[in-house]
Formats: structure tokens, C-alpha cells, sequence
């Protein structure tokens, strides 16, 4: 014994630190329109390569090429576009607001827009999404007021949760946008768990459900595969690897030694690999998986690359764990970018008109800014009043509550 190699504690590390340059080189970007696309139908363990490759349609030419290129309007592409553009202005407001000391709290969805903003113009108006923390975009694409979201987020007296939910944790059921959760993960037993009722009822509409790849580590994200492919669950399973969990590198999920879609093969659940900055493959994907639910034939695992730009959180200084500017080395660009290229390389947008419509954009979400802003923000303490915690709770209010309420009236 005394001759053997002595054991060593392996601990995954980021392909650079603070100081360093930026290095992607673990990132295989295959050429756009390279990858196959198999029949819905398709039997899971013969598409095992797609699991591992990595889904585009825009060429560097900014020209939609390969099989996986989507029949969309260049209408219905401007539609996507404003929705990112007003994603990213809305943004930038909320977190100016939270700056100021009106909000306590926000998370930015910069780099990642072209994801919940696909999802939401391509799934239906009754199918239902089960988020996570950076998927705003959803809201926006369905027109949810932006002033109803403003007021979650100060926490004001319009605030329809009655600031029970902490701020950015939206729950919208008539916009097919349940309600987020704080706990990692729990959406996606959720989302499996609402398929299989859809199944049960034998309705049309089938569920969607995302996290990060960090929370690919949490055993909830076991649990839902496992259900959702024994119940062959008509609902599409979103990671979305942006390449940090908080403060952990993706490698500490396990991303170094497989790709996050490569864990659905061991379920029979066939995985998609996708480019996450590329709008007409996140329209291009769903729309697959969505068809392949549909058409009783179950779940997908789609894993969108993708990368964080923004910190995680308003409480969070990434500085402190990767290179400064590590974002404009990402070798898939900027999903806004990238789609208002191929308009214009299409010839149906201008460059006149993008000013346009973020001058328009901005004036929109200023608006609104003002509006929710009225209601109240944390520097008035205009918070929604203390007996509305009677409010929401019991479809019909029971005695004890009742007597409660009235006691706190002074009645």
C-alpha cells in the first residue's frame, strides 16, 4: 500500500479568473445550419448527437441557412425584437429604480432575452410556463402591463401580490406565466406535474418549465425527468446553461464532464443543444418540442447556450469571480443584435428604424416608470396595507379570518 498514488479532491475550475483573459475555447461553436433535424417523431437514442452538438440558424452572414431555419414572418420577427428591446429597456429602468433605493431587489435577463421572448410568441396562448428568475421577457412578449410589473418589484400599494413575493418573482396565470418560486428547481416538478394533468384530462395545451444549470444539480431536476418521461409528460424541459450559477462556474454542475442535455439520454427523453443568442433557433427548437408534445409523443430536454452578461443579482458583484468584461468575449454575440442583423440583411428592416423603436421603447417603459412609480416605491413606504394578508388567500373567507380582519379594523 505504502506505493500507491495518494488520493486527490478534484475541484472544477473556470476556464479564467479576475485578471485573466477571457477564454471561451471550451464553447464549440459549429457552423449555423450543420446540425441535422430529425422527424418529432424520432425514436430518442437515434438523435443522441444532437445532445452534444449545438442547434443554429444565423450564419455569419446574418442569413437564416440549414434545416432547422424556422418559416417565420419578418413581421412576426419584429414582433420578437421589440419584445427583447423593451426586455433590455425594462431592465435597465428597474435597475436604475433599485439603485435609487425604490426597490430593494432585482435580477437583470441581459444576454438571454431572445429565450423566454421566443418561448412566449411561439407556444400557445393556454399553454402553461413554468419559470424562473430571468424570463421577464415572457411577460413582455404577451403585453402584460409593464406598470403591473413595475409595482411587484417596488412592492407599492398596487402591487396585486401585496408584496408577499419578493420583488421580480411575477405570477401572471392569464399570461400562461405561473408563478416564480424562490426554491431552485421546484418548477420543474411543477411543470411535469401540470403536463401529466393536461394528459389526464385529455386537453391540447402542454406545460414548459426552466432553470439554470445549476439547478440541474438539485434532486427536483431527477425527480421531474423521471415522471415526465414514465408518463411520457407533454411538456418541454428548458436549461439554461448561461455559464454561471451565482458565483459557481457551469463546471461545478457537473458541465465539464458532459453536456447539461447529455443527462436526458439516460431518461429516454430525447435533448436538443441549442444556441440561445440566436432567436430563429430558439423559435426553430420550441417549436419542435412543442410539436413532438402535441403529438403525444412526450417530453424534450432542451439545453439553451447562452451567457449571463449582467450580474446574478443586484446583491451580487461578479468582478469578484471573472474577468471584468468577459461578456464581449462571448462567441455568440448579443441575441438583439444578431436578430436586427438578419433583418436588415433581409432587407426588411433599416438601421433608421431600430432608432426608432428603442427611442419608442424608451419612452414606453418611461411612461410606465412614472405611472407605477405613483403608487408608491420604498422611499414613501406606500406598501400595500397590512389587512391585505386576508386578501387572495381562501376562496371564501372563513370565520376565524373574518373575525381576525375585523379585529384589526377595530370592529
Amino acid at each position: 500500500m505504502s506505493d500507491s498514488t495518494p488520493l486527490r479532491f478534484h475541484v472544477p475550475e473556470p476556464s479564467a479568473r479576475p485578471g485573466d483573459e477571457p477564454d471561451f475555447s471550451y464553447v464549440e461553436v459549429p457552423a449555423a445550419g450543420s446540425v441535422r433535424r430529425p422527424d418529432v417523431d424520432v425514436d430518442p437514442a437515434e438523435i443522441r448527437d444532437l445532445a452534444s452538438s449545438m442547434i443554429r440558424v444565423l450564419d455569419e452572414a446574418d442569413q437564416a441557412v440549414g434545416p432547422w431555419a424556422p418559416d417565420v414572418s419578418s413581421d412576426d420577427l419584429g414582433t420578437g425584437l421589440r419584445a427583447m428591446v423593451k426586455t433590455r429597456r425594462y431592465d435597465d429602468r428597474m435597475l436604475t429604480a433599485q439603485r435609487q433605493g425604490k426597490a430593494s431587489f432585482y435580477i437583470r435577463c441581459t444576454g438571454e432575452e431572445a429565450i423566454a421572448v421566443g418561448q412566449a410568441l411561439e407556444l400557445g396562448p393556454r399553454d402553461m410556463f413554468f419559470p424562473t428568475y430571468r424570463q421577464q421577457g415572457w411577460l413582455i412578449a404577451r403585453d402584460w402591463p409593464l406598470v403591473d410589473m413595475m409595482c411587484q418589484v417596488l412592492s407599492n400599494e398596487k402591487d396585486r401580490l401585496h408584496g408577499r413575493q419578493m420583488p421580480i418573482m411575477y405570477s401572471a396565470r392569464q399570461a400562461g406565466f405561473f408563478t416564480i418560486s424562490g426554491n431552485l428547481g421546484t418548477q420543474y416538478i411543477q411543470a411535469v406535474g401540470w403536463a401529466m394533468a393536461a394528459a389526464i384530462k385529455g386537453d391540447d395545451c402542454i406545460a414548459s418549465g426552466m432553470i439554470g444549470e445549476g439547478a440541474t444539480a438539485e434532486a427536483d431536476f431527477h425527480h421531474a425527468l423521471t415522471f415526465a418521461t414514465t408518463y411520457q409528460a407533454p411538456v418541454i424541459l428548458n436549461v439554461v446553461n448561461n455559464q454561471w450559477a451565482i458565483s459557481s462556474f457551469q463546471g461545478i454542475a457537473g458541465g465539464t464532464r458532459s453536456t447539461f442535455a447529455d443527462r436526458a439520454l439516460g431518461y429516454g427523453i430525447p435533448a436538443l443543444r441549442v444556441d440561445g443568442n440566436d432567436y430563429l433557433a430558439v423559435l426553430a427548437a420550441t417549436r419542435w418540442a412543442s410539436e413532438r408534445a402535441r403529438s403525444n409523443w412526450g417530453p424534450t430536454l432542451i439545453e439553451w447556450i447562452t451567457y449571463r452578461v449582467a450580474a446574478h443579482s443586484t446583491s451580487d458583484d461578479p468582478s469578484k469571480y471573472r474577468p471584468f468584461e468577459e461578456w464581449k468575449a462571448w462567441p455568440l454575440g448579443d441575441p438583439i443584435d444578431r436578430l436586427e442583423r438578419h433583418l436588415i440583411a433581409s432587407g426588411e428592416w433599416s438601421a433608421e428604424q431600430g432608432e426608432r423603436l428603442r427611442a419608442d421603447v424608451g419612452e414606453e417603459v418611461q411612461a410606465a416608470s412614472r405611472e407605477a412609480e405613483g403608487y408608491g416605491t420604498l422611499l414613501d413606504g406606500r406598501a400595500p396595507s397590512a389587512k391585505s394578508i386576508f386578501e387572495d388567500v381562501f376562496e371564501e373567507m372563513p370565520p376565524h379570518l373574518q373575525r381576525q380582519r375585523q379585529q384589526m379594523e377595530g370592529g
